[in-house]
């Protein structure tokens, strides 16, 4: 498989771009790889890149959007914090990448088990994690169940991976409120917006559509 290029980006859809990457989760469950020469491609790209979805996730070790993917260099912009939410520099990040690099897809995707939701679960303080955190408090107090204090907590998986899909949620609803540029381009139909979960258990992504 050849590293994307001007031609071949300008015939990516954002419905075409969301099936490459479907497609290219099946083979990372199935522990199959699409056939690329990852050198040969660092010398395809040594004068541009052309990649055709842009993806938020969290520094999770296990996550790395490339592998679950199965994507190769020069294929997608990725784009990872912990909580995989967003703030102006990453906005930014991704104006540049669908709006001057031509990327068709952004995915915003979570996990199951997520470390930083966990902390945000608890309210754990931490020198700068503790600001970090309160990004992810939103998505907390917006899952009301279940009510009682002590279940609402790291130690309850089913609230944390509840929480975690609401933060994939909000952050795409913030996304489309503080861009003027992806709100537009998402309107014109220049760009698909989505969210997925990924399952550490399993290895598959569930894409919210």
């Amino acid at each position: 498989m050849k590293a994307h290029t001007k031609e071949t980006q300008s015939t990516m859809t954002p419905e075409k771009s969301l099936e490459y990457l479907k497609e290219g989760n099946v083979r990372f469950q199935n522990n199959l790889k699409a056939n690329r020469n990852l050198l040969e491609q660092v010398n395809d790209t040594s004068d541009g890149q052309f990649p055709f979805a842009t993806i938020l996730s969290c520094i999770d070790s296990r996550v790395s959007s490339e592998l679950v993917f199965d994507q190769g260099l020069g294929d997608i912009f990725s784009v990872r914090i912990a909580g995989n939410f967003v703030n102006e520099d990453i906005l930014g990040s991704m104006e540049f990448g669908c709006k001057l690099a031509g990327t068709k897809l952004i995915v915003v995707l979570g996990h199951t088990s997520c470390g930083a939701i966990k902390g945000a679960c608890d309210n754990a303080e931490l020198g700068n994690l503790t600001a970090m955190l309160a990004k992810i408090k939103p998505a907390v107090n917006a899952v009301t169940e279940p009510k009682e204090e002590d279940l609402r907590n790291s130690k309850n998986l089913e609230f944390v991976d509840n929480v975690a899909a609401k933060n994939v949620l909000l952050t795409i609803d913030r996304i489309v409120a503080e861009s003027e540029v992806l709100a537009e381009m998402q309107s014109k139909g220049e760009v698909k917006i989505v969210g997925a979960m990924y399952d550490i258990n399993s290895g598959a992504v569930n894409f919210y559509e």
